[in-house]
């Protein structure tokens, strides 16, 4: 027969997810979203800037996630150019056109950034 016996309880645990629960990130969110259409700008390959100049952002929370969407405006029938920057896209003649892996480069600090920022701040003592 296996039996164990415990003392203490989850208040410290409880009280970290109470603390998690009641804290408003969206502000923080806002300004990663910020500085990552601000990175994405300046590591966008410009030719007319139009590109560069077209990204944007948006943060969706509900009660189970929260994700903040980068996307360019910049559409070209029917075809982002970001993501042909990105990935690379035949030409009419045939040819092919290398992509240029710009996005993931620009965006890693500001993830890193904000893991950091946003760990320390929902692990503050009150």
């Amino acid at each position: 027969m296996i039996s164990f016996h415990h003392k203490g309880d989850f208040n410290k645990t409880f009280k970290f997810f109470k603390r998690i629960s009641r804290h408003n990130l969206r502000r923080t969110l806002e300004k990663y979203g910020q500085r990552g259409v601000v990175a994405l700008e300046n590591a966008t390959p410009k030719d007319t800037g139009l590109t560069s100049r077209s990204w944007s952002y948006e943060i969706e929370m509900d009660n189970n996630s929260t994700t903040i969407h980068w996307s360019n405006s910049n559409i070209q029938k029917g075809v982002s150019i970001a993501i042909l920057i990105q990935y690379g896209h035949g030409t009419q003649h045939g040819g092919y056109i290398q992509g240029y892996d710009y996005i993931n480069p620009a965006l890693r600090p500001v993830f890193e950034e904000m893991v950091e920022e946003i760990w320390r701040e929902v692990t503050m003592s009150e």
